[in-house]
């Protein structure tokens, strides 16, 4: 007999944060006695460090070469083994004792590689042989993570004094430089400013930068810069919040963003902080575009997931929490998770809860320096049914070993100001029509061999073969440009109530 399956669920993660401490069976450094620089580290740092590490980038000291390197080695091995907390190098913080692991762009060691560099740096340093050194990167494509960019749009500079206050408002707008349209599969935003990398920071948020966050679009204005109505509709694009330290966005394969011809950059919504000495910095955007001809498939949609009106982070306390919820409206493939926290932000875990199911997904370190945003694998991104609950769990450090706190004997609130506090999950997503939730399901079923008893962490229905729309079911309309359109403008898209779903045992 057909069971009725009520596609209306929610899907859960926490997890405890990693020590750092080695553990039963992980590599340590007694298991790399001849590491050398040439065959074994200049690998691991071009690979997940050289990004940031190389002559006019951001980072204190270049990692080219191995007299460069060396200075460092004793530094090296102390920051790669932090765990995913702050001050971790490379920047990414995902636990990987729990939830998913399996993200776009993850610059993150192993840890063999861990145990190499702590292994080398115990043992002098060894150059090795010259031989081994592999070729030097081509900075020319590999300066961005999302590789050599189709176009690259840079903004005014702006100058913030050494001691000014936080400043929010509006930018000049900028064009774009485009003169078609086109769909992007990924953008980069990079600050460049006057600060010499190796002059030390003051210790507050921020470090050496001074855009702490742009919430921006792209729309065809006049000539005067002035916008028109009419015009702007179905001309404007609402993109990623841009963030201190920012990594890369690259959309679902079939959710390009539209960016249409003669476009500009337009935001009233900057906030720049200072870092302690005066500042004058400007941001470049990196677009990478999909092949011509390209139409989306999907509809990307937001999941309002945060607190940002009455948190209470009381003074001299570490491992303080904060929970957020918010349920699903509609099926959705979740793209990314982004922790948006400020300076107290150590952690946060994102969870789904689908019935009586609670699942973490993902449990991630923050470091309000470095701001990252963590995009699955396509094949690995959570599929969640209408009615999922999300939740967030927030942790909170207000105590003196957090560096970011300017006084920890303070209590903090809510507040746009670097020195207040927001607790937010700024990911993204797209949305699902219930026939194409049950075809990624079944896609998903085939490309990860998932049988009637697996279990898959983000899918709850997976396992489950014959989902059916029951014959009442009456088609959605197709979304329209107009939809989208709206949707750029800061509206969500318009959502339905649950469908029933008939749900049949697998014969098997």
């Amino acid at each position: 007999m057909a069971q009725r399956l009520l596609i209306s669920g929610a899907v859960l993660f926490i997890g405890l944060a990693s020590t750092g401490t080695a553990l039963a069976g992980q590599p340590t450094a007694s298991d790399h006695p001849a590491v050398t620089f040439t065959k074994d580290i200049a690998p691991i740092l071009q690979r997940s460090c050289q990004t940031c590490h190389r002559p006019d980038s951001v980072a204190p000291m270049s990692l080219l070469t191995y007299q460069q390197a060396r200075p460092w080695a004793r530094a090296m091995k102390m920051r790669t083994s932090l765990g995913p907390r702050a001050g971790v190098m490379p920047p990414w913080y995902v636990e990987k004792n729990i939830g998913i692991q399996r993200y776009k762009n993850d610059p993150s060691l192993s840890e063999d590689d861990i145990a190499k560099i702590a292994a080398w740096a115990d043992s002098g340093a060894p150059e090795g042989n010259p031989a081994d050194m592999p070729a030097p990167l081509d900075w020319k494509s590999a300066a961005w993570s999302l590789g050599e960019p189709d176009l690259i749009t840079v903004l005014p500079d702006i100058t913030v004094g050494a001691t000014a206050p936080d400043w929010w408002g509006e930018i000049e707008t900028t064009p774009v430089g485009i003169t078609e349209d086109r769909y992007v599969a990924a953008l980069e935003i990079k600050e460049i400013n006057d600060v010499d990398p190796a002059v030390r920071s003051r210790d507050t948020v921020g470090g050496r930068f001074i855009y702490h966050h742009m919430i921006w679009s792209t729309r065809v204005v006049g000539d005067d810069t002035e916008e028109d109505e009419e015009q702007v509709r179905g001309t404007s694009t609402g993109w990623p919040v841009h963030e201190v330290g920012r990594n890369a966005d690259i959309f679902d394969e079939k959710a390009g963003r539209k960016l249409s011809a003669n476009s500009s950059v337009v935001s009233n919504s900057l906030h720049l902080h200072s870092n302690g000495r005066d500042t004058t910095g400007h941001l470049e955007i990196a677009w990478k575009f999909h092949p011509e001809g390209y139409e989306p498939e999907y509809r990307r949609v937001g999941r309002g997931l945060g607190n940002a009106l009455d948190i209470d982070i009381r003074p001299m306390q570490a491992n303080q929490e904060l929970h957020a919820y918010s349920v699903l409206q509609q099926n959705q493939k979740i793209s990314t998770f982004e922790p948006h926290l400020h300076a107290p932000g150590q952690r946060m875990c994102l969870e789904a809860i689908w019935g009586m199911n609670i699942e973490t997904l993902t449990c991630v370190g923050y470091d309000h320096n470095w701001v990252r945003t963590y995009e699955y694998e396509d094949d690995y991104a959570p599929l969640l049914p209408k009615g999922t609950i999300m939740h967030i769990v927030g942790y909170m450090d207000n105590s003196p070993s957090n560096r970011n706190i300017p006084d920890p004997r303070n209590w903090q609130g809510s507040g746009n100001r670097s020195v207040a506090n927001m607790f937010i999950d700024l990911g993204l997503g797209v949305q699902l029509s219930d026939e194409q939730f049950i075809e990624e399901m079944a896609q998903r079923r085939v490309k990860l061999q998932i049988g009637p008893n697996d279990h898959v962490i983000g899918c709850p229905l997976c396992a489950v073969e014959d989902i059916e729309l029951p014959e009442e079911y009456e088609r959605r309309p197709e979304a329209t440009e107009e939809d989208d359109a709206e949707a750029d403008d800061g509206d969500e898209p318009d959502t339905d109530e649950a469908d029933e779903v008939t749900t049949r045992p697998s014969n098997r």
